[in-house]
């Protein structure tokens, strides 16, 4: 076992991360494994709680480990990727990783549009309109907490539709015949609220990743307005970009 110095120039809570790096680099602590406890850390390697504290925080922090209220710090999986270039949806992306997609939904109703949302579809304010609230999983963890707001004449048919077991965009397309062609996506850092943590089941405050997203079909025609919180110790984004080259 590796030893904490007290005379190292180094500080100790930094040893520490670095122990609890290298049991994750050489397989001895896995992905969603649970680690030990701050006390039990501090009678390990001889420190206090305060300075394992600050080791476990800073590597929750650079998305290493992850809290859950109630059971305590575990080992991150790797995080999902979405890239950026196609348009997909949830389910695609989950499966494509060959990861068991799941949704909670937590609410389905009809709502009148806002003015912010009645904009983005380009609809009048006061318009109805279909709202999904779910939680997205993979292999039952937690991801995203997703609200989309869809309109098109009919679409209080979807209080129908099982949106547990079936795609919104698979059905949009194959029962409705409104593909989802194109989007838009505003993305931006913020922190989980109280109510966020709750059903992520992540600590207050913790990184998330904020979405905007308007969906089109065909004709340039909004169908989708959606707003997204994601983890951000278990979800990263991805796009490529080239740069125009200056004429001579």
């Amino acid at each position: 076992m590796r030893a904490i110095f007290r005379n190292s120039p180094l500080p100790r809570y930094y040893q520490l991360k670095e122990v609890m790096r290298e049991k994750i680099r050489s397989g001895e602590w896995k992905p969603g494994d649970l680690i030990p406890s701050e006390r039990e850390l501090g009678e390990q390697y001889g420190i206090s709680r305060m300075t394992a504290r600050q080791a476990i925080t800073e590597l929750v922090n650079e998305g290493l480990f992850y809290r859950e209220q109630g059971k305590g710090t575990f080992v991150s999986r790797h995080k999902i990727t979405q890239q950026l270039i196609r348009l997909t949806g949830f389910t695609e992306d989950i499966q494509a990783r060959g990861q068991r997609p799941s949704t909670k939904t937590l609410s389905a109703q009809m709502v009148l549009a806002d003015e912010a949302t009645a904009e983005r579809l380009h609809v009048k304010q006061g318009r109805q309109l279909f709202r999904l609230h779910r939680l997205r999983l993979a292999d039952d963890e937690p991801l995203a907490i997703e609200t989309s707001l869809i309109c098109f004449i009919g679409c209080e048919k979807l209080l129908e539709d099982d949106l547990e077991q079936n795609s919104l965009y698979q059905l949009l397309e194959t029962k409705y015949g409104l593909p989802p062609i194109e989007a838009e996506q505003e993305l931006e850092a913020g922190l989980a609220s109280n109510d966020e943590a709750q059903v992520l089941r992540i600590p207050v405050g913790s990184p998330v990743l904020f979405t905007r997203r308007t969906t089109y079909t065909e004709r340039n025609q909004p169908i989708e307005y959606a707003k997204s919180v994601y983890c951000g110790s278990k979800y990263t984004f991805y796009t490529r970009m080239n740069r125009e080259q200056l004429l001579p």
